[in-house]
């Protein structure tokens, strides 16, 4: 079985439980949008795997700088080596061989070798020093990335949360507007009852009536929709109960000079593009510097004698020290650094253009998202205004069906005004709650 499906069936099985009398019934979580972005960001796997990589980011500069300074190592090493023979033929034995103190292998220094030593090593190079400007402009790429992933996590939070606000909301509109019909229904059966009016009334409220209940039925499956939707990014279990809150007025727009300030300064596409050609910029100059030598440092301090002691059986004292310096000159290696080099700059040229074009849809998406806001928030008191009159119109037309002086016809179409208008308002509330949100994300304000 796999681990999902125990995972469910573990999860069912709590869920299943049932709950004791002397238990309360857990409330429903309160939740508002700051608190939705919170619960998210600790629950969506991308944005966690952004931070991972911005941590991680952060340590290659640390490793960078650490690349400049010298490294010591404390080596410890026993040799043997097989002792040579020397033949040496006498009257008395002729076939007697001797084993002398020189080693059998040229390349080591005796038979027994004993090496414990401190070891200091230092390269200095111009890669080396160019790394760690690299390594910090990568770090602010991936920073600049993070950034990106928060405000892409923080735009779908943002939209699932108005979503499901909306959701709630229509199935109000839903349950009024059954409501309504059924009001009516029953005031043409008593009118019908009363001769006043024909069956056929009874029959087209009863139609309205029905289509009424499956738009409520068709609402109620859409917010259970959006709450499990934007239940997954905030709980363990999607099924755990809460509720939304939002603020009984929604803020109005900020001013033309503050977005185009706040973009210029924090928007994270736009700092990431700078950041990338940067760091295209500097990968140029880490290939042209595989032109230049490299200085190695060495020193070591110990032993390396047939004892392993600090002085040896005649006195001479074992401990002392060695050290080299070394200079690699490239000469020739096939055309690799030149090629390198080559797609440094492809690289570079592409990074320009991403920032050239970065800047353009900046500019394109300040000009559709401030209009987009400006325009959703002015039309805001329209639809509150086209609810009140279509609310007054359903009235009315009723109080003149009562009397005798309306056709059942405009009783239902006075009502499908109402709802379409009702709709239409919890429809351009979303639409402006999304617009201000992603204003705010690209000016760095959410």
């Amino acid at each position: 079985m796999s681990l999902l499906a125990l995972s469910f069936q573990s999860l069912a099985a709590q869920t299943a439980q049932p709950t004791p009398s002397n238990q309360p019934t857990v409330a429903p979580v309160t939740i508002n949008l700051d608190e939705a972005l919170l619960r998210a960001r600790a629950n969506e796997p991308n944005f966690a795997a952004a931070v991972a990589a911005s941590r991680n980011a952060s340590l290659d500069r640390s490793i960078a700088r650490a690349s400049l300074l010298p490294t010591v190592t404390y080596r410890n090493q026993y040799l043997y080596t097989q002792g040579a023979t020397v033949d040496q033929k006498s009257n008395s034995n002729p076939q007697v061989g001797t084993t002398t103190p020189a080693p059998r292998f040229i390349a080591n220094n005796t038979i027994h070798e004993y090496m414990s030593q401190g070891i200091v090593t230092e390269t200095i190079g111009a890669q080396q020093f160019n790394a760690v400007t690299r390594a910090s402009a990568s770090a602010a790429v991936t920073a600049a990335e993070l950034e990106i992933a928060r405000r892409g996590l923080t735009s779908t939070v943002v939209g699932l949360f108005y979503a499901s606000l909306a959701s709630e909301r229509k199935v109000a509109v839903a349950q009024r507007a059954a409501s309504e019909a059924g009001s009516f229904t029953t005031l043409t059966q008593q009118r019908e009852s009363a001769r006043e009016s024909a069956h056929a009334d009874v029959v087209k409220a009863q139609l309205a009536q029905q289509q009424r209940d499956r738009e409520l039925s068709d609402a109620h499956l859409q917010a259970g929709k959006s709450r499990l939707d934007l239940a997954v990014l905030l709980f363990p279990d999607p099924r755990s109960p809460y509720t939304l809150t939002v603020p009984d007025t929604p803020p109005t727009p900020p001013t033309r000079a503050d977005v185009e300030a706040a973009v210029a300064r924090r928007n994270p596409e736009l700092q990431s593009a700078l950041a990338s050609a940067h760091l295209a910029d500097l990968n140029v100059t880490n290939a042209r510097f595989a032109y230049l030598p490299d200085l190695g440092l060495n020193y070591t301090y110990g032993i390396d004698a047939p004892q392993f002691a600090a002085t040896a059986p005649d006195g001479t004292r074992n401990l002392g020290y060695s050290a080299y310096a070394t200079l690699d000159i490239p000469i020739w290696d096939w055309f690799t650094t030149q090629n390198k080099l080559r797609q440094a700059r492809i690289n570079r040229d592409t990074a320009r253009v991403v920032l050239t074009n970065t800047q353009r849809q900046l500019i394109a998406q300040l000009e559709e998202f401030y209009a987009e806001a400006t325009v959703a928030h002015d039309q805001l008191k329209s639809l509150d205004d086209s609810v009140a009159t279509a609310s007054e119109s359903l009235r009315l037309t009723r109080l003149r069906y009562t009397a005798g002086e309306a056709t059942v016809l405009e009783v239902v179409d006075a009502q499908n005004s109402l709802v379409t208008t009702e709709l239409a308002r919890e429809d351009g509330i979303v639409r402006y709650q999304t617009a201000l949100a992603n204003l705010q994300l690209l000016t760095g304000t959410l």
